[in-house]
């Protein structure tokens, strides 16, 4: 099966899950499980333009753990 990582319905039962397992005392809207949904997908979405353009900088033709491993300092800083 093909995942949608574009799509927020993807994204909010994940969160709401993590929500639960992390802050079980606590109750998070609906509306803050929609913003962290949008931002999870944008993260996970720069992340993988960042790995690519990584690869192809090595003139690698696959995107591996490595090329993410590189653009991850950076990435956190940004976001």
């Amino acid at each position: 099966t093909q995942l949608n990582w574009g799509n927020s319905e993807f994204w909010k039962p994940r969160v709401s899950k993590l929500g639960m397992v992390n802050f079980f005392s606590s109750t998070v809207s609906s509306d803050a499980v929609v913003l962290v949904a949008e931002m999870l997908k944008v993260f996970v979405e720069e992340a993988t333009r960042r790995a690519v353009k990584q690869a192809d900088s090595e003139d690698c033709d696959t995107v591996d753990i490595e090329h993410f491993e590189k653009i991850l300092p950076q990435l956190l800083l940004d976001f």
